[in-house]
């Protein structure tokens, strides 16, 4: 992993970690994303966040760590980096909130997974050993894309990915 990435590193004394992971809330955090994220031991924003209160709300749940999205442009926004390396146990995520904007190989780099926001439909893929994930949005409804969240399962340094589309 290169050296001027910072690490933000979560300990894992349980045989299983579970991960909350949410993009595009623009402002709005659904009653359906708090019970979704009912357990997590870790929450992670890919950006677009809207308002403090989002990630105040769901630092009630687990620990937060977020990321600026491009339409996260106030005051309070600009302490959110527009990237952000979580290492647990083994596994290093990168984090950003515009994919196209991925300005290094992953795989090259170490890392197990790439989460991003943005495009507000949700994916998940694997490239080249490297997971790419993007939760969708779980703010405003977007046309006929879904509102949803991925919860991340990390157990003995595997991550086993779960699609969570809301019913709002």
């Amino acid at each position: 992993m290169p050296e001027l990435l910072e690490q933000k590193k979560l300990s894992t004394k349980k045989d299983e970690l579970h991960v909350g992971v949410i993009s595009d809330t623009h402002g709005l955090l659904r009653p359906e994303v708090i019970r979704a994220f009912e357990g997590v031991s870790l929450i992670i924003h890919a950006g677009d966040v809207g308002r403090p209160s989002v990630l105040e709300a769901l630092g009630n749940i687990a620990t937060v760590i977020a990321v600026r999205g491009n339409t996260d442009r106030d005051s309070w926004a600009f302490r959110l980096p527009l990237t952000e390396v979580v290492g647990i146990g083994e596994i290093s995520l990168y984090v950003l909130h515009d994919l196209n904007r991925l300005d290094l190989d992953p795989s090259v780099s170490g890392f197990r997974s790439v989460i991003s926001g943005h495009t507000h439909e949700p994916a998940i893929e694997n490239k080249n050993g490297v997971l790419f994930i993007n939760p969708g949005s779980a703010g405003p409804k977007r046309f006929t894309l879904p509102v949803s969240v991925v919860l991340l399962h990390i157990k003995n340094n595997s991550l086993k990915v779960e699609q969570v589309t809301l019913k709002v």
